[in-house]
């Protein structure tokens, strides 16, 4: 019988940084691709999630953070879509918006719509998947705008 070594706090944090980023990716993907989300969830777990090829090896992720975002930011996906309008300047709806963009806010508030996480944990983070995707832009900045107006909407008491 083996017994597993827990987590620490901070491997926890990293598998669920690793969750957003890979949900980010999955939506942008799901988006160009028209994969369905459960084939795109089995891909991602199943060939990203702490996989090793020849010239590069992928993080671990949480799966079952990834696999709610994912399915929620579907699921959720015309909710969220209007709460992201709303935090946009009306010449700039989300359609209009960087594909990547997109995959970001539709995660980030299927988080703020369904999940428990404080809004400003997910802010911070993803902030920090935008500067990975854009690091010498402003997106990072614009990201972390609209996020903001999103979450004060979703969760009002937090604030």
């Amino acid at each position: 019988m083996t017994t597993e070594t827990p987590l620490s706090g901070n491997a926890k944090r990293k598998l669920k940084s690793a969750a957003r980023f890979f949900a980010v990716q999955a939506l942008y993907q799901m988006e160009m691709s028209g994969q369905t989300t459960t084939a795109i969830i089995n891909e991602f777990l199943g060939h990203r999630f702490a996989a090793v090829y020849e010239d590069m090896e992928f993080v671990d992720g949480d799966p079952e953070l990834f696999e709610t975002l994912v399915k929620d930011a579907v699921n959720h996906q015309a909710k969220i879509d209007q709460m992201t309008d709303r935090a946009l300047v009306a010449k700039w709806p989300i359609g209009r918006i960087d594909p990547t963009l997109r995959g970001l806010f539709r995660a980030a508030g299927a988080e703020f719509v369904e999940g428990d996480t404080p809004p400003k944990v997910v802010i911070k983070e993803f902030v920090d998947i935008a500067a990975a995707f854009f690091p010498e832009g402003k997106e990072s900045r614009f990201v972390n705008a609209v996020l903001d107006h999103m979450a004060r909407e979703a969760k009002p008491e937090a604030f």
